[in-house]
């Protein structure tokens, strides 16, 4: 295996970071923190994650210069996972505070559905419509963990590559190019949970930077 820069978990204030870096240090795959935009220009792979609300985590990207560095990055076509609050960011606008987002994904971020226990909390199943590198060897509508009140709703159908029923059938997985974004956390979901960071590392960051022979 290719030796490669750690990978940059964005640090933006938003809660859970340090969760996913021990998910990632589980797997053998060196991960740092990083709120400065250099440190986003330079990452190998980068991870998005977050619990929190929209209109802070947005004020506090844009206040840093990171929401522009974030863009361009994906934009360059670096390797880029997203969870929860980092899935929801990708779109273009969200409802929880008329905040506007990053604009990576068109979209809206919806709450869900009134009469409904808010947040989803718990394990529930995700419903694959098609295959995806990060999703090898893990099976059709395998649970994982959820903890949220909105969901990202993408534009684009062929963005939407899983799906999950609370009240509503709801993005549960996007991807575009070399964008994967859950709406679950995979650092709570166990070893298939797991599965998907280490798959990630192996099939985008490993590969894409091990010298051509």
């Amino acid at each position: 295996m290719a030796h490669v820069d750690p990978i940059v978990i964005i640090d933006y204030g938003a809660g859970n970071l340090r969760s996913v870096q021990k998910a990632f240090e589980h797997l053998g795959h060196e991960a740092v923190f990083a709120s400065d935009p250099a440190a986003i220009a330079g990452a190998p792979a980068l991870v998005f994650p977050g619990q929190g609300a929209s209109p802070p985590a947005m004020a506090a990207l844009n206040a840093n210069g990171l929401a522009d560095a974030v863009r361009e990055a994906v934009q360059q076509g670096k390797p880029f996972f997203g969870v929860c609050l980092g899935l929801q960011l990708l779109m273009d606008w969200s409802e929880e505070g008329d905040t506007e987002c990053l604009g990576i994904l068109p979209g809206i971020t919806k709450r869900l559905p009134p009469g409904l226990k808010v947040p989803h909390m718990g394990w529930n199943s995700v419903h694959l419509s098609g295959s995806h590198p990060v999703f090898e060897g893990v099976p059709q509508e395998s649970h994982f963990y959820f903890v949220h009140s909105y969901y990202a709703d993408p534009q684009d159908e062929e963005s939407l590559l899983g799906s999950t029923s609370y009240g509503v059938e709801f993005c549960s997985v996007a991807v575009r190019d070399n964008v994967i974004a859950t709406q679950f956390h995979p650092e709570k979901s166990g070893p298939l949970g797991l599965k998907l960071y280490d798959n990630f590392v192996r099939r985008f960051v490993y590969e894409e930077t091990a010298p051509t022979r």
